[in-house]
């Protein structure tokens, strides 16, 4: 669904999707630009979330997985 909405673009901006819109409408260039904008924010976020999460391993966490890889290990070594 589109809707339309005011927005404020500075002008510099505005050339830039000018001159790299192609054959697509500015409003078009600006959705697409939007879109991967989002996901790339999506995808620092979850980068970031992942590095705090390993940031916080223990010891114990760390014997785990230590022992899981090795288990994998042996596990796909029979094959």
């Amino acid at each position: 669904m589109r809707k339309a909405t005011s927005l404020t673009i500075s002008s510099d901006v505005l050339d830039e999707i000018t001159a790299t819109k192609g054959d697509q409408s500015t409003s078009e260039r600006v959705n697409c630009l939007l879109r991967l904008a989002l996901e790339f924010e999506r995808r620092e976020r979850l980068e970031q979330e992942a590095a705090e999460f390993f940031s916080s391993e223990n010891e114990e966490s760390a014997r785990e997985r230590m022992a899981y890889q090795k288990a994998s290990r042996q596990v796909l070594a029979r094959d």
